[in-house]
């Protein structure tokens, strides 16, 4: 079971330029669990369990985005792991 979890909402270019994709790709590389979500508005919400250096790296590559996004900011809250064994986009 994951360590901890994080809800992780980003604001900034999120929406239709493929970062719910892009961040699937990602947690599959870290072995991150949860999901990722389109807002109503405009930003991204993702919810990622894993180990806590998974975690981070996710959380640093959130902050970032792929290169067709422009992140302004994130905010991060932490969370008991809810115990998910994928990765989906919703």
């Amino acid at each position: 079971m994951p360590s901890a979890a994080r809800r992780i909402v980003v604001s900034g270019r999120v929406q239709g330029v493929a970062f719910r994709w892009s961040t699937l790709q990602q947690a599959e590389q870290l072995g991150v669990t949860g999901w990722v979500r389109n807002l109503p508005d405009g930003t991204v919400e993702a919810w990622i369990e894993a180990e806590r250096d998974a975690l981070d790296r996710m959380q640093s590559w959130l902050a970032t985005g792929p290169t067709s996004a422009r992140v302004d900011g994130i905010v991060v809250r932490e969370h008991e792991p809810e115990g998910l064994t994928t990765f989906v986009v919703r």
